[in-house]
Formats: C-alpha cells, sequence, structure tokens
C-alpha cells in the first residue's frame, strides 16, 4: 500500500518569528496563533508556558527548574497519487526536540502531537453533515473515516517517514464533552493517573481507523486528563523525557485552546464530565478563536473535496477497499 503514493515530508520551526506558510492547512491550532495583532506576543507566551511546564515535569537533577526547552518543528506531509506529478498537502504534525542546556544535548522527542488533515475536515466538516441533511437521527457512513484512515497508515509505514523519524507518531487530543471519565488505580510516574471514559466515542472510531489506540491520563500538575493516541505500548515505548516533551507541549496548547477544562481552577474529580460552559477557570491571556477555527474547518474540507476527493474518487475507493482491514 505505500507504493501507490508518494510522501514528501517538510519542516518548518514553530518559534515567535513563526508565520504560516503558503497552503498551510489555517485551522491547524498552532497557525491561528500567529495571526492577527497580537501574534508575536502569543507565541511568545505560548512557548514560555511549555518550556515552564517541561521542567515542572521533569525534576529529577534539574534543582532550579531550567534545564530543558523544547523545539517545536511543524512537519507537513504532501502526499501525490502515483504516477501524478501534482501533490496535495496531506497532514500535519508537531515534533519536538528536547535541549539539554546542562549537557548541551539535543534529544529527539516525539513526532504527532498535534495533528492536522485536511481530509479530516472533509470528512467532519463536509461528509459527515450532507450525510445527515433530512434524516430523524444521528449516522455515521458504513466507510467513515476509511480513506483518511489507510492515507496515515500508508504514510507512517513508508520509507519517508523512516528516514525521519525514529519512533512511531504519539497524538495528543482533548477529552470530549460527551463522555465521563472515571479514574482508575493505575498510574505512571510520567504519565500520571489514568482515566477510563464510560463509551467509545466518534473521535476513537475514526483514530482506531488509523490503527491508533487510546488512553486517558492525567499528569501531575494537570486540570484534566488528555487522551493519548498511539500504536504500540504508550507506557513502554518511550523514555519519560519523550513523554514529557508531548504533555508539555499539548497541555499547554489546550490550556489556550480549552481553558475552560484545562486552564480550570479545580483538578478533574474521581468522576469528572469535561464542560466547556464551566466558568471557574483561569484565562491564559493568549488569544485564540474558535469561532475562526471552526469557519476555516469548512471551508477547508471543501477544498479538500473539490481538490482531491472528487478528481480522484474513482482510485481512491478502489484503493480504500484494496487496502481494507
Amino acid at each position: 500500500m505505500t507504493h501507490d503514493f508518494a510522501f514528501t515530508v517538510k519542516s518548518l520551526r514553530f518559534d515567535e518569528t513563526y508565520t504560516p506558510a503558503p497552503g498551510t492547512r489555517l485551522t491547524t491550532n498552532f497557525a491561528n496563533l500567529a495571526r492577527g495583532e497580537f501574534r508575536q506576543e502569543n507565541l511568545r507566551a505560548a512557548l514560555s508556558m511549555i518550556d515552564q511546564r517541561f521542567n515542572d515535569l521533569a525534576r529529577w537533577d534539574n534543582p532550579e527548574g531550567q534545564r530543558y526547552g523544547l523545539a517545536l518543528d511543524i512537519i507537513s506531509v504532501e502526499m501525490a497519487i502515483a504516477g501524478s506529478d501534482k501533490s496535495f498537502p496531506a497532514i500535519e504534525l508537531l515534533q519536538t526536540t528536547i535541549l539539554d542546556h546542562a549537557t548541551g544535548r539535543r534529544l529527539d522527542g516525539i513526532v504527532g502531537n498535534n495533528f492536522s488533515s485536511y481530509v479530516r475536515d472533509y470528512d467532519f466538516s463536509v461528509l459527515l453533515p450532507e450525510h445527515n441533511r433530512g434524516r430523524d437521527g444521528f449516522s455515521v457512513p458504513d466507510d467513515f473515516g476509511m480513506l483518511h484512515g489507510r492515507i496515515f497508515q500508508a504514510f507512517v509505514a513508508s520509507e519517508s517517514y523512516a528516514s525521519h523519524f525514529t519512533k512511531r507518531p504519539v497524538i495528543c487530543l482533548s477529552v470530549s464533552e460527551n463522555k465521563i471519565y472515571t479514574r482508575t488505580i493505575n498510574q505512571h510516574p510520567v504519565l500520571g493517573v489514568e482515566y477510563a471514559p464510560n463509551e467509545t466515542s466518534l473521535t476513537e472510531r475514526y483514530f482506531g481507523k488509523m490503527g491508533l489506540r487510546v488512553r486517558y491520563f492525567m499528569p501531575h500538575g494537570a486540570k484534566a486528563p488528555l487522551a493519548f493516541y498511539f500504536f504500540g505500548d504508550l507506557l513502554n515505548d518511550y523514555t519519560p523525557l519523550e513523554l514529557i516533551s508531548t504533555i508539555s507541549t499539548m497541555e499547554t496548547f489546550q490550556r489556550i485552546y480549552r481553558p475552560e477544562i484545562y486552564n480550570a481552577n479545580s483538578a478533574a474529580a474521581a468522576r469528572y464530565k469535561p464542560s466547556l460552559k464551566q466558568s471557574d477557570f483561569s484565562n491564559t491571556r493568549v488569544v485564540y478563536d474558535r469561532e475562526e477555527r471552526t469557519r476555516l474547518a469548512i471551508e477547508q474540507g471543501k477544498f479538500a473535496g473539490e481538490h482531491f476527493i472528487a478528481p480522484h474518487k474513482s482510485l481512491l475507493d478502489q484503493w480504500t477497499t484494496r487496502h481494507a482491514a
């Protein structure tokens, strides 16, 4: 299946001078921070929050809490159908690199973290609403997420992925408002206490088509659990510093994106139902436009439909069916 598509990996540093590249998927959350009057203040504040949280979790041999920093790179993956000279912006991920100021070493972090995709925008913002238009109840197409899942798995199995990354990706998302999470007795020294959801969600099933499993952990000092999507063994395949790089990065973004949940003034209880309507939280003062993100998701979903799905529908349908699990 890796020979049906050709993948090209590009990297762009995410720092306080970051400007979204032409053609970038603008609903990507970090792109949202990098626009407007306060773009540089937004970026500087977010990066400082990430470094502070990293040092808060990596306390050993770190008496002043300033030993580590993180470098972040936006990984953009372009995809071309075999035999075509035209590429399509398929996936964007975030890669962390750990800077050890005590030794001067640069250590690989984790690739994945944030995840965005034009095809996912199409599935959730175009295909799903069209499927449910005029129906009495909500339903999901039988093949929902199959194409997207095959594309992602083809990329992870590709030579392009292997030549750039040594470990498989971990994607970290927020918890769902529609579920209840119960604290378990399981606890990890870095990831923290594990929570179990009361049911599966559409997002879990969608990411399952990508070959990913999910577990929910609330790290020390966090206000709510995070959803970790992964291949293999999350707890043993990655070093403590690698896991901390993902936690500090994605918890910071969630504190900005969803302060009602992740910057709440009290931590999640043993039985926890997240809500964006609760008012007991602190503002990070980092400007983030959730309404713009929703609007752009629809626009970019339509773009994917017009420039990728529709022109190649027959080929993509055959490919998805041929490689169905």
